[in-house]
């Protein structure tokens, strides 16, 4: 291997100089994607205790908090919704009314600028937590006596799809991690004739101890066992190039990990394999993570985060969700 004469610390030796051998565009917040959690039934909003500075937000408040993130420079937000009323099946997932499609009609209607991302799942509408329809297993074989019906639940997710889509949203994101579920919301959207409207595929969401703030905000943990039968096992990455490649023959815009921060590798690897468009989501827990350490003082939380979310946009994400993104621009732009 031939090294370059030059002496490697003359590209780091001032500002300006580093800024001209960098090899990561700029991040800038329009990379950043902001997460809202809206919830029926209240008046006023309601910090979350395990995600200081994050929200459950009332209607009356979700445009201005849409208008705040975009006065920040973030150009989306993804919604998720906590309604008053749950039942086995997840019925408010899809309804005309619920809280997700309302959301966004106040949001597209108040501040029409800002897209608009809708989470396709069912875990925040079952009686039970978990992202789909359950049925009982007939195999002694399985680790529990219930088993998410695939089939049955990708169908719903297509309604929850089309019933967004309908609303006003410019993208919906596929989270329940269902097989087919991609192709049964593009087959849905298309009858339904939103052809314009894109998919988001969480196509690579690994069951990580991660969630655990965010299930406190979505007031959506199972109720009985867990979801690795259908979320992907940490161990594995090759999974996650085969799950990814399925989507887009299924027809998605854009793909994604979660979490994000401890799964790099996979963010690197999608990107350099399929070369597509990719968002990654910082979650719940790397978030609480770094506003429990700045709280004690032993960070400096703007170097930390801003550092961690470069690394996700050196690892090949286009697009970052994370609780942080309105805290981040501000930090890159004054």
């Amino acid at each position: 291997m031939a090294f370059p004469e030059d002496r490697m610390r003359d590209k780091r030796i001032t500002e300006e100089t580093r800024r001209k051998y960098r090899e990561t565009g700029e991040l800038s917040p329009k990379d950043l994607v902001m997460p809202i959690f809206v919830k029926e039934g209240i008046s006023k909003k309601n910090e979350i205790s395990s995600m200081p500075g994050i929200y459950q937000f009332p209607f009356e408040d979700v445009a201005a908090e849409a208008q705040r993130i975009l006065d920040a420079g973030v150009p989306a937000v993804i919604l998720f919704g906590i309604p008053e009323k749950k039942d086995e099946t997840g019925s408010g997932s899809y309804a005309e009314n619920g809280v997700v499609q309302k959301a966004i009609r106040i949001i597209k209607e108040k501040v029409p600028e800002i897209t608009v991302i809708g989470d396709v799942c069912m875990c925040e509408y079952t009686s039970h937590g978990h992202c789909g329809i359950l049925n009982k297993s007939e195999s002694r074989g399985r680790e529990s006596e219930y088993i998410v019906d695939n089939d049955a639940t990708i169908e719903i997710l297509g309604k929850i799809a089309v019933s967004y889509a309908k609303a006003g949203a410019d993208i919906v994101a596929p989270s329940a991690m269902m097989d087919g579920q991609v192709k049964a919301i593009k087959d849905a959207l298309t009858v339904n004739v939103y052809p314009d409207v894109k998919i988001m595929s969480y196509s690579a969401k690994y069951a990580s101890a991660f969630y655990g703030p965010f299930r406190d905000a979505a007031e959506s943990p199972p109720r009985f066992g867990d979801r690795r039968t259908y979320q992907m096992d940490h161990y594995n990455s090759d999974e996650a190039i085969l799950e990814s490649a399925m989507d887009i023959e299924e027809g998605a815009d854009i793909l994604m990990v979660k979490p994000a921060l401890a799964y790099q590798d996979i963010i690197c690897r999608l990107k350099k394999e399929l070369n597509f468009p990719l968002a990654c989501y910082s979650v719940s827990g790397e978030y609480a993570m770094f506003k429990a350490a700045a709280a004690k003082g032993y960070l400096n939380e703007e170097k930390v985060v801003l550092e961690s979310l470069v690394g996700l946009k050196r690892a090949g994400a286009d697009t970052i969700i994370t609780y942080y993104a309105v805290e981040a621009a501000k930090w890159l732009t004054k």
